[in-house]
C-alpha cells in the first residue's frame, strides 16, 4: 500500500482528560509518521496557560501552537491539519458570520502556520434550533452555503502560502450530509483551495447505516446504495480536489438507538450519538465492526489516492479516565494497519495462501454478526470471497 497511516488527536483520548503530549508520545510509539490535530486538544492546552478565563485567546491560542509544534518535531511528527471548523457556512445570524471571518479565521490561520501544516477541515454545519426560541439557526440555501464558504476560501488564498480548507459532509448535517452534496457544494465554490475531505464512516453512516433501526442499515437495498455512490464517486471526482481522507469503522449495536437507549439524546440525530459513542478502527470485528469502509477504502484506493488515511475515531471509550487510554488506542489503530496491510498485499508464495480454514473461520465470524440472511451480509461474504480468490489465484511478482 502506498498510503500511510495517520491519527486524528481525538482518537487518542478525550482533551479534558489526556494531555495533547501523552497522546502525541502514545502515537510516535506505534509508529504513526503524522497527526490531525483536534481544535479541542489545542485549545485545552491553550486553557493551562489562562486557567481563570472562560476560553483561551489569540495568545494562549498561539502559544499552545507552539508548544505542539516543538513536541511534534521532537518525535518526528507531521502535522497535517486543523480541524474541525464547526458551524460556520449557512448561519442565520449573518453578524456572527461576519465576526467567524474577520476574528476567528485570522487565529485559525495563524495557529496552522506555526504547526507547519497547511489545512483546515471544515465539516457540514449541524448546528441544532436555538434550544430558547425553537428557530432553525442555519439557512438551507444554497447560493448561501456557497458564498460563504468562498468566502472562507478566498481569505486562505491571500495567505503565503495559501491555505486549503478541506469540505466534509457529516452524516447528520443540517443541509449536507452526503459526499455528493458536499462534492457539489465544492464545484460551486470553485476555488483551487477548496476541496473535498472524505471519512468513510460518515459515506458509510449517510448510505448503508441506520442505527435506529433494527438490523443497523437503511433497509433492503442499502448495499446496492452503496455501490452505486461508490460508482458515482468513481466516475464524477477530481482526485485533485480531495484533499483529506479519514477512515474509521461503526459498532453494530444490540438494539437499535432510539428512545430508552444508553446513548439516546433527545432532539439529537441518532446518527450523530451513535458516532460519538461508536466509532471503531478498521478491521475490528472481534468489536462488532460491521460498515463496509474496507469497501470504500479499497474503491478510493483503486481510483489512486495515494495520500495519507487518518484513523479519526469517536467513542465511549476514549472517555476512560484509565492513564493507558491513549496506548490503548493507539495500540489499536496500529493492528488495524497491519490488518489493512496485509489485506492489501498480493500473496507472494504458496505458504501464505489462505486456507480452506481460514474460509471456515471467516463464515463463523460472518455467521456470528447475526446478517448473513441479508443482503448486507450477502454483499459482505460476496466482497470476502472476491478478495479471496484475487489473493489465492494472485501472480508470484
Amino acid at each position: 500500500m502506498q498510503c500511510r497511516p495517520a491519527i486524528t488527536t481525538v482518537s487518542l483520548g478525550q482533551s479534558s482528560l489526556f494531555p495533547i503530549e501523552v497522546k502525541l508520545v502514545q502515537a510516535a510509539r506505534r509508529g504513526f509518521k503524522a497527526i490531525e490535530l483536534f481544535y479541542d486538544d489545542l485549545e485545552a492546552l491553550a486553557k493551562k496557560r489562562c486557567p481563570t478565563q472562560e476560553e483561551p485567546g489569540r495568545p494562549e491560542l498561539l502559544w499552545a501552537a507552539r508548544e505542539i509544534r516543538l513536541i511534534c518535531d521532537k518525535l518526528d511528527l507531521k502535522l497535517l491539519n486543523l480541524q474541525p471548523f464547526r458551524f460556520f457556512e449557512g448561519l442565520v445570524d449573518r453578524n456572527a458570520r461576519d465576526r467567524i471571518l474577520t476574528q476567528t479565521v485570522p487565529i485559525w490561520i495563524d495557529a496552522l502556520r506555526i504547526l507547519d501544516a497547511d489545512t483546515i477541515l471544515v465539516p457540514s454545519n449541524f448546528l441544532p434550533p436555538d434550544p430558547k426560541t425553537g428557530l432553525a439557526r442555519t439557512i438551507g440555501n444554497r447560493d448561501t452555503i456557497v458564498g460563504d464558504l468562498r468566502a472562507l476560501a478566498e481569505i486562505g488564498a491571500q495567505q503565503s502560502p495559501p491555505v486549503r480548507f478541506a469540505y466534509e459532509a457529516l452524516a447528520w448535517g443540517t443541509h449536507v450530509n452526503t459526499w455528493e452534496v458536499a462534492w457539489e457544494v465544492v464545484q460551486a465554490v470553485d476555488r483551487p483551495n477548496f476541496g473535498l475531505a472524505i471519512d468513510t464512516f460518515n459515506i458509510a453512516a449517510a448510505i448503508y447505516a441506520d442505527p435506529s433501526s433494527r438490523d443497523g442499515t437503511t433497509g433492503p437495498t442499502a448495499h446496492a446504495d452503496l455501490l452505486a455512490s461508490l460508482d458515482r464517486l468513481e466516475s464524477e471526482l477530481d482526485l485533485d480536489k480531495l484533499f483529506i481522507v479519514q477512515i474509521a469503522d461503526g459498532e453494530r449495536l444490540d438494539e437499535p438507538l432510539g428512545p430508552g437507549h444508553a446513548f439516546y439524546v433527545p432532539g439529537q440525530p441518532s446518527r450523530m450519538s451513535w458516532s460519538r459513542n461508536c466509532r471503531l478502527f478498521l478491521c475490528e470485528t472481534q468489536r462488532r465492526g460491521y460498515l463496509p469502509v474496507v469497501e470504500i477504502l479499497q474503491r478510493l484506493l483503486a481510483m489512486g489516492w495515494h495520500g495519507w488515511l487518518a484513523y479519526e475515531v469517536f467513542s465511549r471509550t476514549l472517555a476512560d479516565p484509565d492513564p493507558n487510554t491513549p496506548a490503548r488506542h493507539a495500540e489499536r489503530a496500529a493492528l488495524s494497519w497491519k490488518s489493512l496491510v496485509k489485506l492489501s498485499q498480493p500473496v507472494q508464495s504458496s505458504d501464505e495462501v489462505t486456507s480452506e480454514k481460514d474460509v471456515q473461520v471467516e463464515l463463523v465470524q460472518l455467521g456470528q454478526t447475526r446478517d448473513m440472511g441479508t443482503e448486507s451480509g450477502i454483499g459482505r461474504f460476496k466482497g470476502w470471497v472476491q478478495n479471496w480468490v484475487l489473493h489465492r489465484f494472485a501472480k508470484v511478482e
